[in-house]
């Protein structure tokens, strides 16, 4: 099987299960503040977000299963850290002007941008 849809499949499984925090978030929000948890709509977003990358990585390795190595392994990157920024938001939103943070998203969001631009112009070109 294409490895997209390998990690995409994994990185649906993670999000289906981060969907426990959404329940955890509306009924017993008490447990989530007990751990540190200050702004859990972040574990939403990252329980959606999951979702969403899985779905790309899965549709991306159907329709281009003989994508070039470069291009998967930016996608595979950027779809495993993009969610996980959500993460340290959860507990403390300031992290999110930390130079480190910055870095780290920067670098995501353009692993992302650059290797689905590149996969459309692949798809377009096949």
């Amino acid at each position: 099987m294409n490895v997209l849809i390998q990690v995409g499949l994994c990185l649906l499984a993670v999000g289906a299960l981060l969907g426990w925090a959404v329940v955890l978030r509306l009924e017993r929000p008490e447990l989530l503040t007990r751990i540190g948890v200050r702004s859990p709509r972040r574990l939403l977003q990252m329980h959606l977000d999951y979702v969403v990358m899985g779905v790309i990585l899965i549709a991306v390795g159907v329709a281009l299963p003989d994508l070039a190595g470069w291009i998967r392994a930016l996608l595979i990157a950027a779809t495993i850290v993009n969610p996980i920024l959500f993460l340290p938001l959860a507990f403390r939103e300031q992290w999110s002007k930390a130079l480190p943070y910055r870095v780290v998203t920067v670098l995501s969001f353009t692993a992302m941008s650059v290797g689905t631009v590149a996969a459309a112009v692949t798809g377009l070109g096949a």
